[in-house]
């Protein structure tokens, strides 16, 4: 019951997204995509939040530090009931809450301002050192890009983690393996990905990205007492759900035709009666 319950809400996330980025005419299809299933199951299972009480010092913190991919984000938070899901509807518009880049200063539930990759996990890294001299059971969260783990800044946090044993973090890297215009390993190798978290102090588990039981059996077990931060590689697809997206670099950016756009929902549709 719980994966059918995330199953649907990351359904409802993948079709509002893609309207949100036809209305706007702008946006990160492939990105959002490949991350809806792991936010699906984190905000809709997972994490401890109210969002009448956004910075309640208790709640779970979540970091998208692939702060590009806000299609995913914003669905997930409004579904959530940080705002209004009619507010969907203002996505990248002119003073509209919903940059671009999530900014916290604007919208409750976004815990730091990322989209410059590189920024996001080193502030959750000191948000899990913060737990830990405060005696906190908060956890830590942070979703990152695997072509993001080419900016220094990355492991430059990721050592110091494994140095401080920070075990009420975890980082999920949406291991899609394409960037921006290419393949990760022909821009910059990350391989062997897991042995290098593991050389900087971290445990690593690996996952399927788009399996929501997996996905919440490998939650439940990231947030059980830990000496070490962890990794979670999620094994995932770029435009995971619209056939013609997935896999394809050239969707890292783009605004799908009318075509395009009633295929992908017949499509996503689809999915949801199969």
């Amino acid at each position: 019951m719980r994966a059918a319950h995330v199953r649907e809400r990351a359904n409802w996330m993948r079709r509002r997204l893609l309207k949100m980025i036809v209305d706007a005419g702008q946006g990160h299809p492939g990105g959002d995509l490949s991350a809806t299933d792991i936010i699906a199951s984190l905000y809709f299972d997972i994490l401890r939040f109210d969002p009448a009480q956004p910075t309640a010092p208790g709640r779970d913190r979540f970091v998208m530090s692939k702060g590009h991919c806000t299609g995913a984000l914003y669905t997930a938070l409004a579904a959530a009931g940080y705002f209004p899901e009619s507010e969907l509807d203002s996505y990248l518009k002119p003073e509209s809450r919903l940059n671009g880049h999530p900014n916290r200063t604007y919208l409750p539930g976004v815990e730091t301002n990322t989209g410059p990759l590189g920024h996001g996990l080193p502030v959750a890294v000191g948000i899990a050192v913060a737990a830990q001299i405060d005696g906190a059971d908060y956890r830590v969260f942070a979703l990152t890009g695997d072509g993001e783990l080419q900016e220094g800044s990355m492991w430059e946090a990721a050592m110091f983690a494994g140095h401080r044993g920070l075990g009420q973090l975890t980082v999920i890297v949406d291991r899609n393996r394409l960037q921006q215009g290419a393949p990760t390993e022909d821009t910059n190798a990350l391989e062997p990905l897991a042995d290098k978290w593991r050389a900087f102090g971290w445990d690593v588990a690996g996952v399927d990205g788009h399996d929501h039981a997996a996905l919440i059996s490998t939650f439940d077990a990231a947030c059980r007492p830990r000496s070490k931060p962890l990794c979670i590689i999620a094994n995932t697809q770029k435009g995971h759900g619209v056939s013609f997206m997935e896999n394809q670099a050239g969707w890292h950016h783009g605004v799908p035709n009318a075509d395009q756009y009633a295929q992908a929902l017949a499509e996503l549709e689809a999915e949801m009666t199969a």
